[in-house]
Order: C-alpha cells, then structure tokens, then sequence
C-alpha cells in the first residue's frame, strides 16, 4: 500500500530579465527610502541624541545602492549580449529618446550617492556602514571652506533633485506600464479580499 506523496514544485530559476526587473523596483525602493531620509535629516537639529544614527544609516544605503547599481550594471550588459548577439535592436519611434533617459537615470543612479560621499568627505565625516566600526576610505580630501559654505551639501541636494525630476520623466514615460501594473495590482487586492 503507498502512501500518498504530495509532487513538491520545483523552484523556477528566474531569468536574467526577471533578475534586471527585481533590481529596478529594489533600487526604485532605496532610492524612495534615501529621497525620504534626506527630506527629513536635512531639518534635524544638531543637538538631537539619534542623529547619528540617521546620518550613518542613510550614508548605508548609499553605498548599498550603489553595490545594487554594479550588479544590475553587469546584468543589464549580460542580458543585452544575450538579446542582440545574433540581431540588431529594432529602431523604434521614440527608441532613442528612452535609450537617452535611461543612460541619464543610470548616471544619476552613480553621482547621487558619489555626490553624497563627497559631501560626507569634504566635512571629514566618517561613512560607517550600519553604525559598526567598518569605515570606508575617503575618496575626496577635506575641505572646511566648502563645509561652512555648504558648497558640499549644495552639490549633493540639487544633484539628487536633478535626479528625481529625470524619475519623474521616467515615470511619465512608463505610465502605460505603470497604469497596468496598478491595475493588476488593485486586482490582485480586491481579489484577496473577497476570499
């Protein structure tokens, strides 16, 4: 007499695109995360006990995205080998308009957090990782006439609000996708609800 042995499913290996696409919305949620975390240090008083912390925590994530960005780099290369090693892209309308966007957003996604390293440098502060007593290696010399001037944090806000207005050109660019990805996704919901 046998036993009844339920198949276990075997895990589905995602593909390449499917990694790319996990790495976009990944970095699209730091980056919400940093944007957010910055609005609110930028107004914090000096005196505040956990300021700090905040300030360590938000440097974290810029190297942690950055980490994210030479991944995705090496896999968007790899993925584009594997796409047009044996044909050319189609030159579609508006193809070279997004190919222009987003070689503007991936420059972006590098001199934000590197803008944001040089202000941390200038002003000779420390970039620990998670508040331990790894300390990563400063990249510019200090300046302490760019620090009081605020030169330092100048560069790095209007860099970063460069940046979330070529997000927000993305985004207006996508909104098919985007308006179809709410739609499956308020399905989804609704549909979750009812049972």
């Amino acid at each position: 007499m046998a036993l009844f042995q339920p198949k276990t499913k075997k895990a589905r290996k995602k593909s390449p695109a499917q990694r790319l696409w996990f790495l976009h919305w990944l970095m699209a949620f730091f980056y919400l995360l940093l944007f957010i975390g910055g609005k609110y240090m930028a107004g914090l008083p000096e005196s505040l006990s956990y300021r700090e912390t905040i300030f360590d925590t938000h440097k974290t994530l810029g190297v942690v995205v950055m980490s994210i960005l030479l991944a995705r780099i090496s896999l968007l290369l790899s993925v584009m080998l594997h796409k047009y090693r044996r044909r050319r892209p189609k030159h579609k309308r508006g193809r070279l308009k997004t190919v222009t966007l987003h070689i503007i957003l991936y420059f972006f996604m590098l001199l934000v957090p590197l803008s944001g390293y040089f202000d941390s440098n200038v002003g000779s502060h420390d970039i620990r990782i998670f508040a331990t007593n790894i300390v990563l290696p400063p990249l510019f010399p200090p300046n302490e006439q760019w620090e009081v001037s605020g030169f330092a944090d100048s560069v790095h806000f209007w860099i970063s609000y460069t940046f979330l207005a070529f997000i927000i050109l993305h985004a207006l660019d996508q909104k098919r996708y985007l308006r179809a990805q709410l739609r499956r996704f308020s399905k989804a919901t609704l549909a979750k609800i009812k049972s």
